[in-house]
């Protein structure tokens, strides 16, 4: 169903898209629509899931180093009760707390995000809905606080926004996560690479969830592969960047990418160009 072309276009689209907070699965969707592949397709989401995978791949090796001193934190504090107090050994409990409830929603409303949910209306309607959030959240935010004055409270509201970009394709997982750090006062830096974290677990294991029901359902492995590999390329640029970016400027320049996106996805809807 899906070319190598075509696929080549969606991890393009997938690597640039996942982490900045223009919502990767409403670009995805668009970008589907008007090369005319169903977005609702078993197939064409689970091959949408799998291409994640290489931009998860593409934070796994930009934040290796911060990754591995996490893990081996979290890995002391287990094995000494001593090594507990350590932010990195509570930071690596928190992003599994932190993922429990977007795989329980995730489990229970499958259907509804696969099918109706997946329109590209929603779409529409949560990209504006989301830029709404994000501007109030940069406008608002204090902007005070650091990576390492975060606290469970702060990784449990952070990580289970990520449902609000689950339910409503367009919201964008990423401006849920930042937008709710920055409302929650941390920097525009700290709220980014949160959302990074926070997201890996629950990006990693629908990629994985996703790949037998891709691959049984008829899709071809070389498109998948070809995807996959392009979205982490790209991906893996766009993280540079885009910390960069956050470090000097606000959101707005994204929030009002989002809104023109939104109006010209109503329009193109409205006139019968693209099918919802």
């Amino acid at each position: 169903m899906i070319s190598v072309g075509q696929a080549i276009v969606l991890g393009i689209v997938e690597g640039l898209t996942e982490f900045l907070p223009v919502s990767s699965t409403g670009h995805l969707k668009i970008t589907e629509g008007l090369m005319d592949i169903p977005v609702d397709d078993p197939t064409v989401v689970g091959f949408t899931a799998v291409i994640q995978v290489g931009a998860i791949a593409a934070v796994l090796v930009y934040f290796f180093s911060d990754i591995v001193r996490i893990v081996r934190a979290w890995g002391r504090g287990i094995a000494i009760p001593a090594e507990r107090y350590h932010h990195d050994y509570k930071f690596g409990w928190w992003v599994i707390f932190a993922t429990v409830p977007v795989v329980l929603v995730g489990v229970a409303a499958k259907d509804l995000i696969e099918g109706p949910l997946a329109s590209l209306w929603v779409v529409a309607g949560s990209l504006l809905g989301g830029s709404v959030v994000m501007w109030l959240a940069d406008r608002y935010g204090r902007h005070k606080r650091g990576e390492d004055d975060t606290s469970l409270t702060d990784a449990m509201l952070i990580g289970s926004s990520q449902i609000l970009a689950m339910l409503f394709p367009g919201f964008s997982r990423s401006g849920a996560t930042m937008s709710t750090g920055l409302l929650l006062g941390l920097d525009r830096v700290a709220a980014t690479r949160l959302s990074f974290f926070l997201g890996l677990p629950a990006l990693t294991g629908a990629g994985v969830y996703e790949l037998p029901s891709a691959l049984g359902s008829g899709a071809d492995p070389l498109p998948l592969a070809v995807g996959t590999v392009v979205s982490f390329v790209v991906a893996y640029a766009s993280i540079a960047w885009l910390l960069r970016f956050v470090a000097r400027h606000t959101f707005t320049s994204f929030v009002i990418y989002r809104v023109a996106v939104g109006l010209l996805l109503f329009a193109l809807l409205g006139t019968g160009t693209l099918n919802a």
